[in-house]
C-alpha cells in the first residue's frame, strides 16, 4: 500500500484501458532550494553623512579586499552622497555604494529553512503525508510565480478530516479527479482524469433500497461488487461511482456509465476505509488560511520578529523577499543561529559617527586617519590608524604592500579623496606622503591635479534644489567631549557669492538643527576655498564666549571669521576639545 502511494504515473489512458493516475506530493512542489549556502559578505562602510574620502575609501578598500581575499567584500554607505562626491563617481564611471543605515541583525541574518512552496491544488492527504515524512506542521502554498497564497497546518487537516458531516466537500472545493485517484490509489475506468468535481454529496451505496432514497443527481457513490448497486447508482444520475476492493466492473456497466457521463473509479480500499479518506482528496487551497497571514520580510529586525513570535502560538513563519516572493520559513529555533553582519569601518572610529546598530555587528577592521575615538568592539580587530591627511592615503600604501595594481577608476577615487580631505594640499592635515601619493594616483588616472581639483570643488557651488538641512548635514559629524555633544558640519565653496547664499540659507536654522540632533553645540564651517578662510556659524549656550576664547577671534551673534581655518579635524576640533573637554 505504501509503495502504491509513492508511484507516479505520467500518462492516463483512455476510458477503455485501466491505468493508474498516481502522482505523489512531488508533483505539487513549486520551488526547492538546493546547493551550498553562499558565504555572507563583509560590508566596507564609512561614517554617517559621508564625505568624498568616506565613500571613495569604502569602494577602493572593498575592491582591494576582493583581490586578496576569498570572501566577498561589498562597499556600503551610511548616508547621502554630496554633490562633490557624486561628481567624482560620475567622472570615473563608478556606481555609488548601496545605502546601509542600520546593521542590526535581520531575518536575512539567520538560517532560513528553505521549505518548498506547494501548489494549492495538492490534496489534503498529500499535504499530510509530506508533513509526516518531513516533520513539518505547516506548509506554504504559493502561486506559480512564487507569491505566498496561503498556509495549511496539521490542525487544519485534522479539522477537515473530523468534519464528518460535510459530505459535499469535494464539490465545494472543486476537487480534481487526479486528486481523487491519488488519494484512493485508484484506477479510472471511465471518465476524464483531468476533470473536476463541481457538485454532489458522497454516499455509500449499501443497498438498492437505501440508495433510492439517498442518492440525487450529481452525487458520488461508493459501491462494492454488487451488480444491482452499480446499476442503480448510474440510473440515479451519480456523477462518479467509486468501486471498492478493486472489484470487477462488467463491460455492460462501463458502457452504461459512458452513456450517462458517469465517471467510474476502482480503489483497493474497502468501503469503510474509502469513505473515511475520500474527503481528503479535496485541495488544500479550500482549507488553507489566506487572510491576515503572519509573514516576515528579510529586512525585518530580529528584535521585532522575536516580539511577534512571543505574542502568538505559531511554530513556523513564512519569509518573503523584497519583491514579496516566498523564500522559506523560520521558527524560534532559527533565532539561535543568528549571523551578525561583518563590517570593516573606514575613515572613522567614533561611535557617534558609526552606522546604527554597529554594536550588534562584528567589526573586523578599522582603517582611519582621525584621532582615536570612543568606539569599542566586542573582540580584537585589525586597527590601522596613521597620522595622514586622508584614509585614501593609507589605502594607497596597502595596495603597494599587497602588490596589487591599481586600475584607473580606483586611482581616480583615491586621488579625489586625498584632494578633498587635504583641500588640494592646503590643509594643515596634509603630509608630504599625501601629496606624493595623490600625484602618483593622478598619473595612473590620467588627470591633471589642479584642473581636476577645480572642477571637483566647483561641484559644491551649485546650490540648485539644495535645502538648509542638506547643507547642514551633508558633511556632518558628532563629537562627544565628556557630557558635551558637539555637532560639526562643513561646507566647501569656491566663490564668495556661494558662501553668501549658503549663510543666508542656514543661519536661521542652526538652533533647530541642534535640537533635532540632541546636541549641546552646533558649529557650521562655511569654508571659502579660494580665500582659505572659514566663517563659523554656531548655536549653543554661551557660544560667543566659547568660540572667541577657542580661536582668539571676535565672535558675536553666532558668527565668527577665522582666517586660515580649513580643517575640521586639525583646526576646529582640538581647540574646542581642550577648552570644554
Amino acid at each position: 500500500m505504501k509503495e502504491a502511494a509513492q508511484k507516479t504515473k505520467d500518462t492516463i489512458t483512455t476510458t477503455e484501458t485501466k491505468s493508474t493516475a498516481k502522482e505523489g506530493a512531488s508533483g505539487h512542489i513549486r520551488k526547492t532550494e538546493t546547493g551550498e549556502k553562499k558565504p555572507r559578505p563583509v560590508f566596507v562602510i564609512g561614517h554617517k553623512n559621508p564625505d568624498t574620502d568616506s565613500i571613495c575609501s569604502a569602494i577602493s578598500y572593498a575592491w582591494l579586499k576582493n583581490q586578496i581575499s576569498d570572501t566577498e567584500h561589498l562597499p556600503k554607505r551610511a548616508g547621502n552622497i554630496s554633490r562633490e562626491t557624486q561628481f567624482v563617481l560620475d567622472h570615473f564611471g563608478v556606481e555609488a555604494p548601496e545605502l546601509l543605515t542600520d546593521v542590526r541583525p535581520q531575518i536575512r541574518d539567520i538560517d532560513i529553512r528553505k521549505a518548498p512552496g506547494f501548489d494549492g491544488h495538492m490534496s489534503m492527504r498529500e499535504a499530510w503525508e509530506y508533513m509526516r515524512d518531513n516533520v513539518l506542521d505547516t506548509l506554504c502554498v504559493t502561486t506559480e510565480n512564487g507569491s505566498l497564497e496561503g498556509l495549511i497546518a496539521v490542525k487544519d487537516i485534522a479539522d477537515a478530516y473530523l468534519d464528518l458531516f460535510d459530505t459535499a466537500i469535494l464539490g465545494k472545493a472543486h476537487t480534481s479527479y487526479q486528486n481523487l485517484l491519488n488519494t484512493l490509489e485508484g484506477k479510472m475506468l471511465v471518465g476524464d482524469p483531468m476533470g473536476h468535481i463541481h457538485k454532489g454529496r458522497v454516499h455509500v451505496g449499501t443497498s438498492p433500497e437505501t440508495m433510492i432514497s439517498l442518492i440525487s443527481e450529481g452525487d458520488i457513490v461508493l459501491v462494492t461488487n454488487r451488480y444491482e448497486a452499480q446499476m442503480i447508482a448510474i440510473d440515479l444520475g451519480a456523477s462518479c461511482m467509486i468501486v471498492c476492493v478493486d472489484s470487477e466492473v462488467p463491460e455492460r456497466i462501463l458502457e452504461k456509465a459512458r452513456q450517462s457521463n458517469c465517471t467510474v473509479i476502482t480503489t483497493p480500499y474497502d468501503t469503510f476505509a474509502a469513505s473515511r479518506i475520500v474527503s481528503m482528496a479535496a485541495p488544500v487551497k479550500h482549507f488553507m488560511k489566506k487572510d491576515r497571514l503572519l509573514t516576515f520580510d528579510l529586512d525585518l529586525p530580529l528584535e521585532d520578529a522575536m516580539k511577534v513570535m512571543a505574542s502568538v502560538r505559531h511554530r513556523y513563519f513564512p519569509v518573503l523577499d523584497e519583491d514579496g516572493q516566498y523564500v522559506g520559513v523560520i521558527s524560534r529555533r532559527n533565532l539561535l543561529g543568528m549571523h551578525r553582519k561583518k563590517l570593516i569601518l573606514v575613515d572613522h572610529n567614533e561611535k557617534s559617527q558609526a552606522v546604527d546598530g554597529f554594536q550588534e555587528a562584528r567589526i573586523l577592521e578599522i582603517i582611519d586617519h582621525h584621532r582615536v575615538g570612543s568606539l569599542e568592539t566586542s573582540g580584537p580587530v585589525y586597527f590601522r590608524n596613521e597620522p595622514l591627511g586622508c584614509t585614501a592615503s593609507i589605502l594607497y600604501k596597502m595596495y603597494k604592500e599587497n602588490d596589487v595594481e591599481i586600475p584607473r577608476h580606483i586611482a581616480g577615487l583615491l586621488m579625489s579623496a586625498i584632494l578633498s580631505d587635504t583641500l588640494l594640499f592646503r590643509s594643515p592635515t596634509c603630509t608630504p606622503f599625501d601629496s606624493k601619493a595623490c600625484r602618483e594616483l593622478a598619473e595612473i588616472a590620467g588627470e591633471d591635479v589642479n584642473e581636476y581639483a577645480e572642477k571637483m570643488f566647483s561641484a559644491s557651488d551649485d546650490l540648485t534644489g539644495r535645502s538648509a538641512d542638506d547643507l547642514l548635514f551633508t558633511d556632518f559629524k558628532i563629537f562627544e567631549f565628556g557630557d558635551i555633544r558637539l555637532g560639526a558640519a562643513q561646507g566647501l565653496f569656491m566663490s564668495r557669492s556661494s558662501c553668501r547664499q549658503v549663510e543666508e540659507m542656514v543661519s536661521g536654522c542652526l538652533k533647530e538643527a541642534r535640537d533635532k540632533k540632541g546636541l549641546d553645540m552646533f558649529v557650521y564651517m562655511l569654508t571659502n576655498m579660494r580665500d582659505q578662510s572659514t566663517r563659523l556659524l554656531y548655536s549653543g549656550d554661551n557660544m560667543d564666549e566659547v568660540i572667541g576664547e577657542a580661536y582668539h577671534v571676535e565672535a558675536k551673534d553666532g558668527k565668527a571669521d577665522v582666517a586660515g581655518m580649513v580643517s575640521r579635524k586639525k583646526q576646529l576640533i582640538p581647540p574646542l576639545q581642550q577648552l570644554i573637554g
